[in-house]
C-alpha cells in the first residue's frame, strides 16, 4: 500500500511518498500556494494518480496541551476537501514538533540555511508519514 504524506503550511504543501510496501517514507516535493486550497487539492489529485497512491496521511497541528487551534481546523477542512475530490482514505497524524525535528535533522547534516528553507516542509511531511507508518506496522 502506497501512502502520500502531506504537511500543509501557510504558503507551502510539503509532500512525501512511501515505498510500495508502505514501510519507508521519502521526501517528494513542495507545492507553493496562496491559500488556493481548491487548486492545491487538484495538485494532490495529480500526484495521487501519477504515483498510484492508496491513502493520504495529512499532518494535524495540535497545541502542546493537545487542543486544536486555527491551523488544526484548517487541516480538518482540507481533509474534507481531499475526501470529496479524491476517493481514497485520508488519515490525520499528529504533527507536533515535526518541523523542529526536520530542521534539527537538516542542521545535523550541515544543510545550509538557504537550502533548509527550500526543503523543510517536504522533510516535515516525511517525518509525519514515517511516524504514521511506524505506528501502524
Amino acid at each position: 500500500m502506497r501512502y502520500l504524506g502531506l504537511d500543509l503550511g501557510s504558503r507551502t504543501l510539503g509532500m512525501a511518498i512511501s515505498d510500495p510496501l508502505g514501510i519507508i517514507a521519502s521526501s517528494y516535493k513542495i507545492v507553493r500556494h496562496d491559500e488556493e486550497y481548491a487548486r492545491l487539492v487538484d495538485d494532490v489529485l495529480e500526484t495521487v494518480q501519477e504515483k498510484k497512491i492508496d491513502a493520504i496521511v495529512l499532518g494535524l497541528p495540535k497545541n502542546m496541551n493537545n487542543t486544536i487551534g486555527p491551523k488544526g481546523e484548517l487541516s480538518f477542512q482540507f481533509k474534507e476537501m481531499l475526501e470529496q475530490k479524491i476517493k481514497i482514505p485520508v488519515y490525520l497524524q499528529d504533527e507536533r514538533l515535526t518541523t523542529k525535528q526536520a530542521e534539527n535533522l537538516l542542521i545535523n547534516n550541515d544543510t545550509s540555511r538557504k537550502k533548509r528553507k527550500k526543503v523543510i516542509d517536504s522533510m516535515a511531511a516525511t517525518i509525519i508519514l514515517q511516524s504514521y507508518l511506524d505506528k501502524n506496522k
